[in-house]
């Protein structure tokens, strides 16, 4: 009975539409049902589908997952870069107008780090704070905000993109390493690191080899030759500030990226040599050394025979190079380094409450001082080289302004976790803790550094584009 009333009411309906309707009427209305079933069933397989994005297309991470209030965190959430393309295709470089990076402010963030310490096999565990029993962790929700500009956060794929088929070798003490340690922690949250090489005493290497890419250290505390003082043993510094140390500049025909930075090692007990004779120390370490000649000029010196080799290897030979100087990182020791100093900040200087000078300031200024006499010594030699070779590379030359950012951090040194859980057993008063207060815990402030040293190659690279 059922079907019977349907059917009748179909033919009704269709001869009440007869009746109602012309015949053309009846034909469009097929037309516009047909029409909007179509619409139906694409939306509906589109929505059900993957988008297709572009094969030049990057997929964007989201960072907000990382959040924190006014009070210390108690836990630390990571991004991961692991979703990202390991190879994604060449990118276009777009000019962006110089900024002084080195002038701003530290401000809150409810933004955690980009990759999680306990994870980094690359980093030393002396500044790996968190996994130390280091309590409070506010110095980890801190962002550096330059006063012209904005400072995009780290991307690790884009850093791999510009050192593709390059060599870029960090040249230093202890603290260049920390530098290259924060840089490998970043990069291996996308890819996954071959392992390194470590072919000598003072050289390691790691490979990318996605990006035929070469990340390398060279531990060359001073950059030029000299035998760093122990302890047992040699008591003080035996600097030749004449001549590069050989360890890296034997090497420089296979780098494409230098970034130097030097300045603690100077500031112990030191005895300064210049062709093989003795011109003064610093400290009075040794008894037949009557001239004291301080600190300022036996750096200068340094930095400027290192760059001269630099420039005399490079330039003269018509194979350009990129070297980059990272400035002096200052200490926040409160008390002396060898005097058991502490760092217990718990965060940043506010804007007007530390002022960069002193010692700090001097340091940055010679190197700002010889970073453009080495541009000049090599625009003259650039400009001979380019009556005999139409294709010169060129040399550039650039400054990796820390010092200002850092000063203002105390609270970012592993100071006593330094060491694992060093009030595990209380504090005992005769036996102080030792404290780390020139590295830098990670994550943490020396993140920064590589914030600025990408947009530093981002425009690099741009310039290659153009020449």
């Amino acid at each position: 009975m059922r079907r019977k009333r349907v059917s009748l009411k179909i033919r009704s309906s269709k001869r009440l539409s007869k009746k109602l309707l012309p015949p053309y009427a009846s034909y469009a209305l097929v037309a516009i049902v047909l029409f909007l079933l179509g619409v139906f069933f694409y939306s509906v397989s589109s929505a059900s589908s993957p988008p297709n994005h572009p094969s030049n297309s990057l997929p964007i991470t989201n960072h907000s997952s990382l959040s924190t209030s006014t009070e210390l965190p108690h836990s630390i959430s990571f991004t991961n870069h692991s979703s990202l393309s390991a190879s994604p295709p060449p990118p276009v470089y777009v000019y962006e107008k110089p900024c002084d990076y080195s002038d701003g402010r530290w401000v809150r963030t409810k933004r955690g780090p980009l990759y999680d310490g306990s994870k980094c096999l690359q980093m030393k565990a002396k500044q790996n704070c968190i996994a130390n029993g280091r309590p409070d962790l506010g110095y980890l929700f801190w962002r550096w905000k330059p006063s012209e500009c904005h400072l995009p956060r780290f991307d690790p794929n884009t850093f791999l993109q510009l050192i593709s088929n390059k060599h870029i070798a960090f040249i230093g003490d202890s603290l260049a390493r920390n530098h290259l340690e924060s840089l490998l922690c970043f990069l291996a949250t996308t890819e996954k690191l071959q392992g390194f090489t470590q072919f000598q005493e003072g050289y390691t290497r790691w490979l990318f080899r996605s990006h035929k890419a070469t990340v390398s250290f060279y531990w060359s505390p001073f950059l030029v030759d000299g035998v760093p003082r122990k302890n047992p043993g040699l008591p003080y510094n035996k600097i030749h500030l004449d001549r590069a140390n050989m360890k890296w500049e034997k090497d420089l025909d296979q780098i494409d990226i230098i970034v130097l930075s030097l300045g603690h090692w100077f500031l112990v007990p030191s005895v300064f040599y210049w062709r093989d004779k003795v011109i003064g120390c610093v400290s009075h370490p040794v008894s037949n050394c009557t001239k004291d000649i301080g600190v300022y000029v036996p750096i200068r010196r340094a930095l400027r025979t290192a760059l001269n080799s630099i420039i005399k290897r490079k330039v003269k030979r018509g194979n350009g190079i990129d070297v980059i100087v990272r400035t002096y990182s200052p200490s926040h020791f409160e008390g002396g380094w060898d005097k058991g100093g502490t760092c217990a900040k718990s965060k940043p200087y506010g804007v007007g409450e530390r002022q960069l000078e002193g010692e700090e300031a001097e340091i940055r200024r010679i190197e700002l001082e010889e970073v453009e006499r080495a541009k000049t010594r090599a625009k003259g030699l650039e400009m001979d080289k380019a009556k005999n070779a139409e294709e010169f590379k060129g040399f550039r030359l650039e400054v990796l302004d820390v010092t200002k950012l850092a000063l203002l951090r105390p609270d970012g040194h592993p100071g006593a976790y330094m060491n694992p859980f060093p009030f595990a057993n209380g504090i005992n008063p005769k036996k102080p803790v030792q404290n780390d207060c020139v590295h830098w815990c990670m994550p943490g402030v020396v993140d920064t550094w590589n914030e600025i040293f990408i947009q530093m190659l981002k425009n690099m690279a741009f310039r290659n584009q153009e020449e």
